[in-house]
């Protein structure tokens, strides 16, 4: 066998390999996923919460399936929101940008990158947005800065806190202009919650990233990261590049920044974080007796040592 036909035979084995590689929807319909140790089946993964059993990591989980594990499937109420132009640019790069809306849809079921809802947390009154890192990124354009605005608007009308659940690369570059100004958009939103009064939180799940951390999702009153979330703004490449040295493992999570940057308020794991958000607000909105109990005492003490003390 000479050196040509080797090639030949070699270049024939490559073509097999690539065909035989499973595709996206491949491995979105199979019934397995990869973690720490291989191979786990998805429905064991769901069972936890898709948070693996080993090691910890959180997987990503959709709006939908977010809400369902808080409130249980019939536990909270689509919120509607206007539906701007979708494609004013008439964007073509690899693929026209209206198609890539279209497969985003098709993908989510969702028809922007941000659902939010109407809910209850420990019979509180809430209102809920969560973004769809599915569809194109999780980016924000229009129709996402309607969505949240629509879900303030709710926020306010029922004078109910307000809850942001991140998972957004940033905003998108397809509408340009149109994209960046959602980010005073909805600012502006966050800031008539404060004039309020209304408390509003943010869930920091992988990856709260470019505009979105610019933006609304370091508004916060509290911020709270999901374990192993990552938290930035620009890349980690493009930060190594900028500042000439390495970068601790740790980098760009929700951990770092909540010992370094002071950003994060607390970490979660998934399962923690409906029972943490219901304390929190229970105390912010002092709607709980054991808690009005607790500071009643609390200032009964404080009467009593201070009559001590004179």
């Amino acid at each position: 066998m000479n050196w040509i036909t080797k090639i030949i035979k070699a270049g024939e084995k490559i073509k097999t390999a690539i065909r035989e590689r499973s595709t996206k929807a491949d491995i979105a319909n199979s019934d397995w996923t990869s973690c720490c140790r291989g191979p786990i089946l998805k429905k064991d993964l769901e069972a936890n919460l898709w948070v693996c059993p080993d090691c910890n990591k959180h997987h990503y989980i959709s709006p939908t399936n977010r809400f369902n594990l808080m409130f249980g499937k019939d536990g909270w109420k689509k919120i509607e929101s206007p539906h701007p132009p979708p494609d004013p640019y008439k964007w073509v790069d690899t693929k026209k940008y209206i198609d890539r809306l279209k497969d985003a849809k098709k993908i989510t079921g969702q028809d922007n990158a941000i659902l939010s809802c109407e809910a209850k947390i420990n019979n509180i009154d809430v209102v809920v947005s969560a973004v769809d890192f599915k569809f194109i990124g999780g980016s924000i354009s229009m129709a996402e800065g309607e969505n949240v605005l629509a879900a303030v608007q709710t926020a306010l009308n029922k004078k109910c806190p307000y809850i942001f659940v991140s998972a957004s690369g940033g905003m998108r570059m397809m509408t340009n202009i149109l994209s960046l100004m959602q980010m005073t958009r909805m600012t502006v939103g966050i800031n008539a919650l404060r004039e309020q009064n209304l408390p509003y939180i943010v869930v920091a799940t992988s990856p709260t990233t470019g505009g979105l951390t610019a933006s609304i999702a370091s508004l916060s009153d509290i911020c709270i990261g999901e374990t192993g979330a990552t938290w930035a703004f620009a890349g980690r490449r493009i930060v190594e590049n900028t500042e000439k040295s390495q970068l601790p493992e740790n980098f760009q999570t929700v951990e770092w920044a909540k010992d370094k940057g002071g950003q994060i308020d607390l970490i979660c794991d998934r399962k923690d974080i409906h029972p943490t958000i219901g304390t929190l607000l229970s105390i912010l909105l002092k709607k709980n007796s054991d808690i009005s109990t607790e500071e009643n005492e609390t200032s009964e003490n404080s009467q009593s040592l201070t009559r001590e003390a004179s």
